[in-house]
């Protein structure tokens, strides 16, 4: 399929000189749990960029971030194993046959690493030498200026910069205006990469898509989607919803008093339901599973319930899926068929015992053979991989489906209306592609 035009004021790494350049390329590799690289698919989506490097003369730095290991509300960094890179290089070194050096640098306690100091000249030395295939930085947020205030972050960000000669940024799915994602663009001259121009052009599908278009959204919390969920609204002609987001929403609409979801929620969400009273756009699944209990999938003790049959006052147990059969209702099959466009953001259930709506989800929205359907977010797509193992390596390179890398990215520009009101992507645009000030 066609790709989208980028807005012309993006500077792209196709435009950078690269050879005989140190290229400093931030990417978001956030994708370790418990010391295991869970789902490379973050991983394997920059080897495009890292290719182009390299063919293009140019020698890697790469930095990304990993996990939270800053308490908010103490300000502490944790520079632990946990939220190491070390699992990403091992991964990296395995596909593409050649050796990372890590560089590793002087903790100050709980105020983590305060300054890129010269020990690394060393290694950027056998960097252009060839000795060695690239350079992963430790987690970005192990760095004091990363999140931190005015003069440690500006300290960290020209350290960045005297690392490299040219900026790169892939990393769609850290949106989050960071020292390492937008400060270093002041410093150096920066570029988009080809994993952020994919993502950036399959956005602007969602934002101006072809019609009918259905969105299928999603999520544990329904104050933290009211933003996002009003936009996507906006834009879609129907709207399937699931997990918490759709509790609520039946609690609100319907007058039920649902375990787990708070009386505020069901007060913010009756804005949606009014609305949706004179729009209709919201397609109702009607089979919900209930649950007695949190504790998973225990015998004698979760049902599948009709939501037509539920009266003003009713009190329910946890409703943590959406039944499959669901999917097997006319109306719902209906607005999936004729769907042109499909946005999933969505895990319908309560994993890992309930995972019954999203596999169902998952195989409805593959029989319409026409729609462009994207995937949006790590656990939609780890969901997709693990329950329907044999759909997703068929269409993981299909040309009618698209998986994005960064699920809350494409929320936050939902949000904000344009794919280039991200605060790097804004850095890039208004001081890439120059030398700097």
């Amino acid at each position: 399929m066609e790709q989208q035009a980028l807005d012309p004021r993006l500077p792209l790494m196709q435009q950078a000189d690269l050879q005989d350049k140190i290229v400093l390329l931030r990417v978001d590799h956030n994708v370790v749990k418990k010391g295991v690289v869970r789902d490379p698919y973050r991983i394997e989506q920059t080897f495009g960029t890292l290719y182009n490097i390299v063919e293009r003369g140019g020698r890697p730095i790469l930095i990304t971030h990993q996990g939270r290991p800053r308490d908010k509300k103490t300000g502490e960094i944790a520079c632990t194993a946990d939220s190491a890179v070390d699992p990403v290089v091992r991964y990296l070194e395995q596909k593409l046959h050649t050796r990372f050096f890590v560089p590793t640098f002087a903790v100050d306690g709980p105020r983590g690493i305060p300054h890129i100091d010269t020990s690394v000249n060393l290694a950027i030395r056998d960097l252009r030498r060839r000795r060695v295939g690239g350079i992963y930085l430790p987690n970005s947020r192990w760095f004091q200026g990363e999140e931190g205030p005015g003069a440690e972050r500006e300290a960290f960000a020209r350290e960045l910069a005297g690392l490299a000669d040219v900026f790169i940024n892939d990393a769609f799915g850290s949106w989050q205006p960071h020292a390492s994602t937008y400060d270093i663009t002041r410093y150096l001259p920066a570029y988009a990469g080809f994993l952020m121009q994919k993502e950036l052009s399959n956005l602007d599908r969602v934002l101006n898509p072809e019609r009918p278009f259905l969105a299928v959204v999603a999520g544990a919390k329904y104050d933290t989607k009211i933003g996002p969920l009003t936009k996507i609204y906006e834009k879609v002609d129907q709207l399937i919803l699931g997990g918490v987001i759709y509790n609520t929403y039946l609690a609100a609409k319907l007058g039920l008093t649902v375990a787990g979801v708070s009386e505020k929620d069901v007060e913010a969400a009756k804005a949606l339901v009014a609305l949706d009273a004179q729009q209709k756009k919201i397609v109702e699944l009607p089979l919900v599973v209930e649950s007695d209990t949190l504790e998973g999938r225990l015998e004698g003790r979760f049902r599948t319930l009709d939501m037509r049959d539920f009266r003003a006052g009713d009190k329910l147990g946890y409703l943590l899926d959406v039944a499959g059969a669901s999917f097997d209702d006319p109306r719902v099959q209906e607005v999936i068929s004729r769907a042109k466009t499909i946005f999933v953001n969505a895990v319908m259930g309560f994993t890992p015992h309930f995972t019954e709506g999203s596999k169902a989800l998952d195989q409805a929205i593959d029989l319409n053979r026409e729609a462009f359907k994207m995937y949006g977010g790590g656990d939609t797509l780890q969901e997709f991989k693990d329950l329907n193992p044999g759909l997703y390596l068929n269409v993981i390179d299909d040309t009618r489906y698209y998986f994005f890398t960064g699920g809350g990215t494409v929320l936050t520009a939902i949000e904000s209306g344009t794919p280039y009101g991200l605060k790097p992507i804004q850095a890039l645009m208004e001081n890439g592609g120059r030398e700097p000030r």
